[in-house]
């Protein structure tokens, strides 16, 4: 179990969860991190007293040392401040929950340091699966995963004595606030509509990536790398109710789901208390109330963000570093509305049909395909 966390992104909505669950389990906090939520920061450097805190910008940590002048708690900023926080002596667990590819150094960075990690960004996967898997392997490292559905699979995987006995992974999806949508239905769709979801809250750019369904295909990806399973033995299912998070299929063809209210706080606490259990302040799962559970084939051709995944995956190399650097340029120039919903698979599928794929060798290797994704998304935008 956790004794000590240090939380990259601890004001979104990962973060504060993980701060409730520390406050509950008596889980000590090192280091809080944030990108621009200098109040709510400030609020949790003084409840939970951390040696240091992160945020964004040079000039926003001018502030925050003003602010907290009172604590001792030293500040950082950018990047430099992350890669600070991950490696802080006092914490065994990093939680890495900050959006977007600014995960993956950090995330590197607390391996090498021997962190356990609480992985709740899953673009560090999507983007260097093989370097963070390889350096885990290496340092002695474990990596928990937070997100509902790895969590599911992960706790499924309790009762697989061996691997050999894996048939495949079957992620959930809720189908986004656009299910049964054509892609001519969708051509108008606004920012407000896309960021409506219909059983998740979460904060816009994966809410965005729910719409889309893109966000289950870099979870796909994010299973091939954390359970070791070739990407063709992952399927993924439409299951609108969110009560199956998701299951496994054993060589007998028996499966094991797991279920239970949709809400964060219960993958949270098992990433930081594995392998324990503890009681967890969420609703309890009345399946005669919820009546019926249903299950959809995906709509590959109306979403295409998850095709693009999918591809990529296949690829390998560089490729998924690409449609994920892609979809991050692509979503920001949606929620500026300087594009259109359905924009954003098609720009994504060109990326990854324009921008070569190479072999992964190091960091920069992803870097570089990750900037060139986003340049090339810039000249459209």
């Amino acid at each position: 179990m956790t004794e000590n966390l240090s939380i990259l992104g601890s004001t979104g909505s990962i973060g504060t969860q993980a701060l409730s669950v520390c406050e509950k389990l008596g889980i000590r906090v090192s280091a809080l991190t944030a990108n621009s939520n200098i109040g709510l920061l400030e609020q949790q450097v003084r409840k939970f007293r951390p040696k240091l805190a992160v945020i964004g910008t040079k000039a926003l940590a001018e502030d925050l040392r003003i602010r907290i002048a009172d604590t001792d708690t030293k500040v950082s900023f950018g990047i430099d401040g992350l890669c600070e926080a991950a490696m802080i002596d006092e914490a065994d667990t990093v939680l890495t929950a900050v959006v977007g590819m600014v995960g993956l150094k950090p995330t590197l960075t607390a391996i090498r340091a021997h962190k356990n990690i609480a992985l709740a960004n899953k673009e560090t996967l999507v983007a260097g699966g093989s370097l963070v898997m390889s350096e885990a392997e290496k340092e002695g490292v474990r990596i928990y995963p937070v997100d509902s559905e790895h969590s599911a699979v992960f706790q499924c995987l309790q009762s697989c004595p061996d691997k050999k006995l894996l048939k495949k992974l079957i992620l959930t999806a809720s189908g986004g606030p656009f299910f049964g949508k054509t892609r001519d239905e969708l051509k108008d769709v606004t920012v407000e509509q896309a960021l409506n979801h219909p059983n998740w809250s979460m904060g816009a750019k994966i809410t965005i990536d729910s719409a889309t369904m893109m966000n289950k295909g870099l979870e796909v990806i994010e299973a091939r790398w954390l359970f070791d399973v070739p990407v063709e033995n992952i399927d993924v299912v439409v299951h609108r109710e969110s009560i199956i998070h998701s299951m496994i299929e054993y060589c007998d063809n028996s499966v094991i789901a797991q279920l239970g209210v949709p809400d964060m706080k219960i993958p949270i606490q098992y990433a930081l208390t594995y392998p324990d259990r503890y009681s967890c302040d969420v609703g309890v799962l009345e399946l005669a109330k919820i009546g019926k559970l249903t299950f959809f084939e995906p709509d590959y051709e109306t979403f295409r963000c998850l095709t693009a995944c999918k591809k990529a995956m296949a690829k390998g190399g560089t490729a998924t570093a690409i449609v994920n650097g892609a979809n991050e340029e692509a979503v920001r120039l949606f929620l500026d509305r300087k594009i259109s919903f359905l924009d954003i698979g098609e720009i994504v599928n060109n990326a990854f049909d324009s921008i070569e794929s190479r072999t992964v060798t190091s960091l920069d290797d992803v870097l570089d395909a990750d900037r060139a994704a986003r340049e090339f998304v810039k000249g459209i935008g």
